[in-house]
C-alpha cells in the first residue's frame, strides 16, 4: 500500500485539527484557533504553483491574523510556493520548531483495558489534558472551543492506572487517515510504556472508525517520542517547520 501524497496529508491535517476562523485565497488557508498551537493558527500555502503575489499576501495574511488577536504564522512545508518562502526570506521572518511528519499504514492494535475513550468535549477528557499539559484554565478553554470546531470522527484517549490519568491523546479521523495529537504522559511515569498503551488504544478506534493509515506530527528535536513512534510502525514522510517574523 503507498501512503497518501504530502497534499493529502496536510488536508487531512486541516480537518483533524481545525481551525475556527478559516479564509482561503488561492489556494493560500488562513486559520486562528484563539491562539492555541501554530497549527490551528497559522498560513499555509498548499500549491507550490501558487507563489503570485507572495510579498502582497504575506502582509495582508500577516494583517488578518493580528486582527483575530494572534501572532502572524506562516507554515511551511513541501508544498509551500518558492516565491512565498523567498518572501519570508527578504523580510527576515525566523524559523522556528523544525518537525517531522510519521505515518504507516494502519494496521490492527490492541486496545489496553485500562485506557477510556471519551467524545472530545467530555469533561472527563479536558481535565486529564489539563492536568498532564500543566494547562491553566484559560488554556483549556481554548482547546474547548478548538475541539468543538472539529467535524470528523474523534476520540480524546486517556490511560488510567489506579484511577489516574497517567496518558492522554486526541485521535480524529479525516479522508480514511487518523491524526494524532496533544500526547502527553505523566512526567513522573515515563519509560512505563504508558505513551505506546494509549496509542495503540487510539488506533484501535482508529481502524473501527474506518482509518487505513495513521499520521501525526513531532517536533525534530524530540527524540523520545520519535523512537516511541517508530517502535509503532511510523515513519519519516517529510519536514516542516514554521515561520514567525523578526530578525533572522
Amino acid at each position: 500500500m503507498a501512503l497518501p501524497t504530502v497534499d493529502a496529508f496536510e488536508r487531512a491535517g486541516l480537518e483533524a485539527w481545525p481551525g475556527i476562523d478559516i479564509k482561503w485565497d488561492g489556494s493560500w488557508v488562513r486559520r486562528a484557533a484563539g491562539g492555541y498551537t501554530k497549527r490551528s493558527n497559522s498560513v499555509q500555502c498548499l500549491d507550490p504553483e501558487d507563489g503570485e503575489d507572495a510579498d502582497l499576501r504575506v502582509i495582508s495574511a500577516s494583517t488578518w491574523m493580528v486582527m483575530r488577536g494572534i501572532k502572524p504564522v506562516f507554515r511551511i512545508t513541501p508544498l509551500a510556493a518558492p516565491e512565498l518562502v523567498e518572501t519570508l526570506d527578504e523580510a527576515g521572518w525566523q524559523e522556528i520548531d523544525h518537525s517531522h511528519l510519521f505515518a504507516m499504514e494502519l494496521e490492527a492494535q490492541e486496545r489496553d483495558p485500562e485506557t477510556k475513550l471519551f467524545p472530545v468535549l467530555d469533561p472527563a477528557f479536558l481535565a486529564a489534558q489539563q492536568q498532564l499539559q500543566g494547562y491553566d484554565e484559560t488554556t483549556v478553554t481554548k482547546l474547548r472551543n478548538l475541539l468543538a470546531a472539529c467535524t470528523v470522527p474523534a476520540t480524546g484517549v486517556v490511560v488510567y492506572r489506579d484511577g489516574t490519568a497517567v496518558a492522554s491523546g486526541l485521535m480524529a479521523v479525516a479522508q480514511g487517515i487518523v491524526v494524532t495529537g496533544n500526547v502527553v504522559t505523566d512526567a513522573t511515569r515515563r519509560r512505563q510504556g504508558l505513551a505506546a498503551a494509549m496509542m495503540r488504544s487510539g488506533l484501535n478506534w482508529a481502524r473501527s472508525e474506518g482509518a487505513t493509515v495513521a499520521a501525526l506530527n513531532v517536533q525534530a528535536g524530540n527524540a523520545a517520542a520519535q523512537a516511541l513512534y517508530a517502535s509503532l510502525g511510523y515513519e519519516h514522510q517529510y519536514d516542516y517547520s514554521y515561520r514567525i517574523p523578526g530578525a533572522r
